[in-house]
């Protein structure tokens, strides 16, 4: 059972969105390349001259940057990165995290309007805006969603079984085609990868895989996996990374249903997601980030590994497991084969 929060850390609460903000701003001003970037000359002057910012404003975005932990002051007046801020908060880095954390700065206004979900019990914000019907947003939507599946799929795909008899692959829900990209890359015997998504989404996809130099290995099909039916038996593995917390039950029970009906008796489905233990209550961030998602989808919410497993031997797989994905995100795999046998 959790500790119950003190006053002192109610009023932590209160005030978490501050360094949350800080972050983003800090992101958005190039704070941590020019950090980087002018080493031991990064006072402060010289860091706003190079984002080109106020010498004030910016003195106080990196002194609040200190306080969070996310730059360093030495006793000179100048600033540098943690290791953590290196790793994470430079463009470019292995590590990097600036495109999924974008993703939290664009939802961050619609979390004010939490109020209004609670007594509508539906989003106030129109998913469409990022889904292609406003070409703008839905272009920083798919390319923070790129960095984010970037930086997760290099913890997530070596757990995959993507051995020598695996040569099709269906990605369902595929987004900006970085799971099949890194997929295609790890296992150079997979003939063809099918990824399926929205037609912006899809198309977005397609350029990343063309820069990739894998347009012979990936196919990036416009479609929606609510409905589409694929090649029967014609798959070794299909995979379902972070899209089923924006489905309802009934819908994600079928969605799984046809997965199994593309796979071959026998083959594997992955299914990655941001899941809670049956209390709904833990992990901490995945019981928030439900909240999340139905500030932003119609069907939003987090369901549970337990609730998973039922809906995958409803649809004819056996043998469910539960991976934890290494930190720093909470995610879940949980993986299972096809029945032999019908």
């Amino acid at each position: 059972m959790k500790e119950p929060l003190t006053v002192q850390g109610i009023v932590d609460l209160a005030s978490a969105f501050y360094s949350s903000a800080v972050l983003f701003a800090a992101i958005d001003c190039g704070v941590f390349d020019a950090v980087r970037d002018l080493g031991a000359d990064a006072g402060a002057a010289k860091v706003a001259s190079s984002c080109g910012a106020s010498p004030r404003g910016m003195r106080l975005l990196l002194d609040a940057c200190v306080a969070c932990g996310l730059l360093a002051k030495n006793a000179q007046g100048v600033y540098s990165n943690t290791p953590a801020s290196a790793m994470a908060l430079v463009k470019g880095s292995p590590a990097d995290l600036t495109g999924a954390i974008r993703y939290n700065r664009d939802v961050y206004p619609v979390w004010g309007r939490l109020v209004g979900l609670v007594k509508t019990g539906r989003p106030p914000e129109d998913p469409s805006a990022h889904l292609g019907g406003d070409a703008a947003r839905t272009g920083t939507f798919a390319a923070a969603m790129y960095g984010r599946a970037m930086g997760i799929g290099r913890s997530v795909v070596p757990m995959l079984d993507l051995g020598a008899d695996c040569r099709r692959v269906l990605d369902l829900a595929g987004g900006p085609g970085a799971y099949a990209i890194l997929m295609a890359q790890s296992a150079p015997q997979i003939d063809k990868i099918v990824t399926v998504d929205l037609p912006a989404i899809s198309e977005f996809a397609a350029g990343m895989v063309a820069k990739a130099g894998l347009s012979g290995k990936i196919e990036c099909r416009a479609g929606d996996y609510r409905s589409d039916v694929y090649e029967s038996g014609a798959y070794d593995a299909v995979t379902v990374f972070g899209a089923l917390h924006q489905e309802s039950p009934e819908d994600a029970a079928g969605i799984l249903k046809r997965a199994a009906d593309a796979l071959r008796p026998g083959g594997r489905i992955y299914v990655l997601d941001m899941m809670t233990d049956a209390s709904r209550t833990d992990p901490p961030f995945s019981a928030l980030f439900a909240v999340n998602m139905a500030l932003t989808m119609p069907n939003g919410w987090v369901f549970s590994d337990a609730e998973l497993k039922e809906w995958l031997a409803a649809a004819g797989f056996e043998d469910a497991q539960t991976r934890a994905v290494p930190p720093p995100m909470p995610h879940w795999l949980v993986s299972a084969s096809k029945k032999q046998t019908a």
